[in-house]
């Protein structure tokens, strides 16, 4: 007979440490020769990203021993921090960020004795030089070149910043002299991507905005001339995107044709483009789906064109599939398998199309699609099953009513354990999850964090809000002015939902979120009674502060679309900023903070701690030397699930002995 026990109090294998040790997925995959690379996590060193390589026959190791780090600061998120290539002489040559002092470095990891040797100088001004999204140029000057975004600081402020294209010579040259780092392009915009070069090597696309828009507003594919002497770009000029239209990605195919990902329809489709400029095709495939999706990084991937015209594409609504597009007949294949995601990453070696992908019932794996065969299989960073997964939530996807009757996407994951039930006359409790961005959306994927709690008894509903990206254009644009409003009421709307239908203890709901996310569970405890508790992770707390440089130029003029300009509404930025709104606060919360975060700084939380102070409402704040925005420390991700744990416990009348206690202040 199965045990009765509360909901919260069950026992469970999935403890905080195992759910930390599995954070984070592989990411940026390649191929080098007959070798799949990519980037994976290490929570339990240091949270690096560690490069590596399946070998042909299929052994799988890591490129580069602790201390390297693998990962780009460029926009502070990142992107693209590696490319590689076959040398004549036999074995690969790879380039890389390394994330501690974010200078490029070339490693052969083939020839003995060798060490990474760094390829681009430091600089003492602002935050230094930065480089994302490289592209070996094998052929360019006297030993080769890596074409890459460098990211320029010109002063001590955030904002002091310039990108442009640029040209970083093989040899070591530009190691300690800047001046050998030739531009490329000629820095009119605020932002760019990575050059995508013809097959004939004579012309070069890329993608281009400036602020306020945002990638997701609206993007310019820019195509340009290659000079035969110096490899700058000669006559830049629109093809394609407007203010109003972005542009997520441009590739070539292998007849030279330019392809990119637009929504102009509503929806991010995939178009080919006259690349003499002329004209633009109707979408290659027109569906009411994303084959596109914000760039919150320089260098992600939804589609990869294949050298016999077919194009490889991530796309949907709500969830991904990966399928393989015939452009002439306008028809999708999707490959058969389980997998519900697939991140923005895409190579390919033949026919045959390598990504990333994860399931309910499976993490992130790097995959292999075999075009010719329709067989899809894990080649690299593969699941593994750390317990039972019977303990694994079942998620339901649902579609709730929101304020004016409109559509909000959820993901619910009821409380489950193989071992335990609850008394029946007992409801859950339940923790609304808001995604962060808020530009973003939550997968339907395995995540071991979710299990901790489900596990023990605790319901997770993540709610894809109105603004969430992967359902079209029309819902992005709702939070346009609305954020803090739309976010808030979407979330409260599910929660109430889940307690009207009886799926949920209307006593014992919480609202939890990271960046983004962490406004919205902020703003939500200012702005209803839905909640008895919250966690609230490395927040947005003070919209004005926020707007006028306490954050990086990303996304420094961000506001603008979500709220509005601040000379214009002032009150509103003022109004809808928990910081300014502490006295509405009457639930009990958990605040966490990374003192390394320049995206959302400590001083946010700070200024909003002093308002708390003496009103009597219990509250903790755990502060994480040497984690900046999202926590990447395995110690750190377990420490933060164990107070978020005690939380529940102590608000919702839960008893358990096995975790750490939380200390509150009032």
């Amino acid at each position: 007979m199965v045990p009765t026990g509360t909901y919260g109090s069950w026992p469970s294998p999935i403890d905080a440490d195992l759910a930390a040790s599995h954070d984070g997925h592989p990411e940026y995959v390649g191929v080098i020769g007959d070798e799949v690379w990519w980037t994976a996590p290490r929570p339990a060193e240091g949270g690096r990203r560690a490069l590596m390589r399946r070998r042909a026959d299929g052994g799988e190791e890591s490129v580069l021993p602790a201390p390297w780090n693998v990962r780009s600061r460029v926009i502070e998120y990142g992107g693209q921090p590696w490319a590689g290539a076959e040398r004549e002489t036999g074995g690969p040559l790879v380039v890389f960020v390394h994330f501690a002092d974010q200078r490029l470095y070339a490693y052969e990891p083939d020839v003995p004795g060798a060490e990474p040797r760094p390829l681009t100088p430091v600089s003492a001004v602002g935050g230094g030089l930065r480089w994302v999204d490289p592209q070996l140029c094998m052929d360019r000057g006297a030993a080769g070149e890596v074409w890459c975004v460098l990211e320029e600081f010109t002063g001590a402020d955030p904002t002091d910043v310039r990108r442009v294209i640029v040209a970083v010579p093989l040899d070591g040259s530009a190691a300690g002299d800047r001046a050998a780092v030739r531009e490329l392009s000629d820095g009119a915009h605020r932002f760019v991507t990575g050059p995508q070069v013809s097959p004939d090597g004579r012309r070069v696309a890329w993608i281009a905005w400036d602020h306020p828009r945002m990638p997701w507003d609206g993007t310019e594919v820019i195509l340009a001339d290659i000079d035969a002497e110096d490899g700058t770009f000669r006559a830049p000029s629109r093809l394609a995107g407007e203010v109003d239209e972005a542009v997520a990605q441009v590739d070539w195919t292998a007849d030279g044709q330019l392809l990119f990902a637009g929504d102009r329809s509503g929806w991010w489709n995939l178009y080919r483009a006259d690349p003499r400029g002329e004209t633009v095709a109707a979408s290659l495939c027109s569906r009411p789906e994303e084959f596109g999706g914000p760039l919150w990084k320089i260098g992600l991937r939804w589609f990869h064109p294949l050298d016999n015209g077919l194009v490889a594409v991530i796309h949907g609504s709500g969830t991904t599939a990966l399928g393989i597009l015939d452009p002439e007949m306008g028809e999708v294949v999707d490959s058969a398998g389980p997998w519900t995601e697939w991140a923005p990453t895409l190579a390919v070696h033949g026919d045959r199309v390598v990504g990333v992908a994860a399931s309910p019932r499976s993490a992130y794996e790097v995959m292999e699609l075999d075009t010719g065969t329709g067989h899809t299989r894990v080649i690299g960073s593969a699941h593994d099953d750390p317990v039972d997964p019977a303990f694994y939530p079942e998620p339901q996807i649902r579609v709730f009513t929101g304020p004016d009757g409109r559509d909000t996407h959820a993901h619910i994951y009821p409380p489950h354990n193989p071992g335990h039930i609850a008394p029946a006359d007992e409801l859950p409790p339940y923790v609304i999850w808001a995604h962060g961005g808020p530009t973003g959306r939550a997968p339907l994927v395995l995540d071991l964090e979710i299990a901790y709690f489900t596990s023990r008894g605790i319901g997770v509903a993540e709610v894809n809000y109105g603004g969430s990206a992967g359902y079209g254009r029309e819902y992005r644009d709702r939070l346009r002015e609305q954020w803090g409003v739309v976010d808030v009421e979407d979330c409260a709307a599910v929660a109430v939902a889940l307690a009207e239908e009886g799926t949920a203890d209307p006593r014992r709901l919480a609202v939890r979120g990271g960046s983004a996310g962490g406004w919205t569970a902020a703003a939500s405890l200012t702005a209803t009674d839905v909640y008895a508790c919250g966690t609230v992770m490395y927040p947005i707390l003070d919209l004005a502060a926020w707007a006028t440089g306490e954050t990086h130029d990303f996304e420094s003029r961000y506001l603008e679309s979500l709220v509005g300009p601040l000379a214009a509404y002032p009150d509103r930025y003022r109004d809808r900023s928990p910081a300014h709104q502490a006295e509405r606060i009457t639930a009990p919360f958990l605040l966490l903070q990374g003192l390394d975060d320049v995206i959302c700084p400590p001083v946010q939380c700070e200024r909003f701690l002093e308002r708390m102070a003496g009103r009597g409402i219990p509250h903790a704040y755990i502060a994480f030397e040497g984690e900046g925005h999202g926590f990447r420390r395995a110690e750190t991700v377990a420490r933060a699930l164990e107070a978020e744990l005690s939380l529940y416990a102590q608000v919702f009348g839960i008893d358990r002995d096995d975790v750490r206690r939380l200390e509150f202040t009032k």
